[in-house]
């Protein structure tokens, strides 16, 4: 089966590499010449699917359309091809016209009574500020005063969603179906770079069963008022005993999918394809005997190694799947012998999460020997706050 993936960057990593586990051939198509999954597919090309002309001779002789980008324009434009072409995009656009407003997003949570953070000005300070429009860490801010929150506010002409700042755990969960019918597939921890971006996610989770069920059924509640058709991420943060949501996106995450994948064997492209292709509802999977994984990003430039978010994925040159990378199971990597800057996200998967965590700490050790890097960083987000505070 041939696949067209739209979009090249961080959910087209994604997204090529799950359909390359699944055996299928990709064809990756971005604007950009250079993107970080030009190197995961079989082939490459420069478009800008904008222009209905070019799209349509792009994606001749596709079976499947997996967008990996939140372009609104490019999402419009892929919908229209798709109702003429007949050929499917793993894509529910009502869905994601809520989910991409955090707006509409907070209105909808509001209605089903789904916990969330307070709003601003209910709340107390530290508050946390994120754009409207727009997903994952990109522009969000923490402010400690009204001082600093007013003049964010009156130096910026986006629309801004205010809530107080909540401490805790973060945990994702993917839900994939349709009206009547959602299966909630893995939690999975997050945990955060001080810029509030996920730079790492573990395996099986910590959390206990019974909030396991609480964050499946909250999950299920969302999907159903969205009637959702296709797939959608739910992020939450465990606050005061509380599974708190922070955000829903209706369109394929990025690492949560493929520490899903190495953790359960579950594919996450194959069950979407399942669904849109043969029109077959997702069955649940097994999950009772789950391996423990670790998967992280890091950045190597001379003399240091520092852990952070994906963004320091976002931008690269081409990528490569490497095996048993200095100790890791796989690679997502530009990395080459003497280069001395480059980048990867390590994927390390062992019987249980305490043993793969083990493993991960060897990893980081035979790379800070073997390249000589001196100077380790991998700072959090809480640990930012509390400076702050102090």
């Amino acid at each position: 089966m041939l696949v067209a993936v739209i979009g090249g960057n961080l959910q087209g990593i994604e997204a090529a590499y799950l359909a390359k586990k699944a055996g299928w051939q990709v064809l990756m198509i971005d604007r950009q010449a250079v993107v970080p999954a030009a190197g995961l597919c079989d082939r490459f090309n420069q478009v800008n699917i904008t222009t209905q002309k070019d799209l349509e001779s792009a994606l001749k002789g596709v079976d499947l359309v997996i967008p990996a980008l939140e372009n609104h324009a490019a999402l419009a434009c892929l919908e229209r091809w798709s109702l003429n072409s007949e050929i499917p995009i793993l894509f529910d656009p009502a869905a994601y016209s809520i989910s991409s407003s955090k707006v509409k997003s907070d209105q909808l949570f509001a209605r089903i009574g789904v916990p969330t953070p307070l709003p601003w000005p209910e709340c107390d300070f530290p508050v946390f500020a994120k754009p409207s429009l727009g997903s994952g860490s990109q522009n969000v801010s923490v402010f400690h005063n009204s001082e600093n929150l007013q003049a964010h506010q009156n130096e910026s002409a986006e629309d801004w969603v205010i809530q107080e700042f909540v401490s805790g755990p973060s945990y994702s969960i993917e839900v994939v179906g349709r009206p009547g019918n959602y299966v909630p597939l893995q939690v999975t921890d997050l945990q955060m770079d001080a810029d509030y971006d996920c730079k790492r996610v573990l395996a099986p989770t910590d959390l206990t069963p019974d909030l396991i069920s609480e964050f499946e059924k909250i999950s299920r509640s969302i999907a159903e008022t969205m009637a959702l058709k296709g797939l959608m991420d739910v992020e939450v943060i465990f606050h005061d005993g509380t599974l708190k949501v922070l955000e829903v996106d209706a369109r394929l995450p990025s690492q949560t999918p493929t520490a899903v994948f190495w953790s359960t064997g579950i594919n996450i492209l194959e069950m979407l394809a399942d669904l849109f292709l043969n029109k077959r509802d997702p069955a649940q999977g097994d999950m009772d005997a789950p391996m423990g994984v670790v998967y992280e990003h890091v950045k190597v430039t001379p003399n240091r190694l520092e852990v952070a978010g994906e963004h320091l994925i976002s931008g690269a040159d081409a990528l490569q799947i490497r095996k048993d990378f200095f100790g890791a199971n796989e690679a997502i990597t530009n990395y080459r012998p003497h280069r001395q800057e480059w980048v990867a996200t390590l994927i390390i998967s062992e019987k249980t999460r305490e043993m793969a965590w083990q493993r991960r700490n060897r990893v980081i050790s035979d790379l800070r020997r073997h390249l000589e890097l001196e100077v380790y960083q991998d700072l959090s987000a809480m640990a930012d706050i509390k400076e702050k505070k102090q």
